[in-house]
């Protein structure tokens, strides 16, 4: 009999994610109590603002170097140090619930450091795919990367169903959700007369990257995605 019967879920996650866990909670950690007065000085009030600012993702920078056709270095950075500064406490605390939880599941099919190299690759490619696409100005926080670990999930749980011979749709159905939800956030800071958000675009395209990154990850991946599309 076990010594420990009802062990934390927390325990098996891999070392990896909760890593980056920290590195997306620890600066958020840090802008919140600068903002409460706890550390800082004055000056803590600041240290968001300067962050965004500092490694957010531009667009107007992304356009000014395809226009120019340069590469700024200082603002290539940006691609990779946005996921790690957001913009709120609470969508910190989403995203970094979701890497958690997609990070667990990843983390024990493909390694922990997949979880990592999935999170990076999808937050800069939902980051171009946004420049190119779209005028919005910055991009911030954890959710694309986050959402192409549930991309790299989904695309596992229909591998899954397909193995099983369960219905397929279901794998998809917590894409579905969570979009349609951006979707109406996005819709209803327009009618609240903000310019709407089209971070949902960074989102959308990471979802898909990271479905898309597991197919050439997993073994019998692409071969399984190819049978579907021969089926159709």
């Amino acid at each position: 009999m076990s010594s420990n019967p009802d062990p934390s879920p927390f325990n098996a996650l891999p070392p990896p994610v909760w890593l980056l866990f920290a590195a997306i909670a620890l600066p958020e950690l840090a802008f919140s109590l600068g903002e409460a007065g706890l550390i800082g000085g004055p000056a803590a009030v600041g240290w968001r603002l300067a962050a965004l600012n500092t490694y957010g993702f531009s667009g107007q920078a992304f356009d000014f170097m395809l226009e120019n056709g340069v590469i700024l270095w200082e603002h290539m950075l940006r691609f990779v140090t946005y996921p790690f500064v957001s913009g709120s406490f609470t969508a910190t605390l989403i995203g970094g619930v979701i890497v958690l939880a997609m990070g667990k599941l990843v983390g024990e099919a493909l390694g922990g450091w997949a979880v990592w190299l999935i999170f990076i690759l999808c937050s800069v490619i939902g980051a171009i795919v946004m420049g190119l696409l779209t005028a919005q100005s910055w991009l911030l926080g954890a959710y694309p990367g986050a959402y192409g670990l549930i991309g790299t999930f989904t695309f596992l749980y229909w591998q899954r169903q397909v193995a099983m011979g369960g219905p397929q749709g279901q794998a998809f159905m917590l894409i579905g959700v969570l979009m349609g939800l951006q979707l109406v956030f996005a819709a209803l800071s327009g009618v609240a007369g903000a310019r709407p958000s089209l971070t949902w675009v960074a989102e959308l395209t990471a979802v898909l990257a990271g479905f898309g990154l597991a197919a050439f990850v997993v073994p019998g991946g692409m071969a399984r995605v190819l049978a579907a599309l021969r089926r159709r």
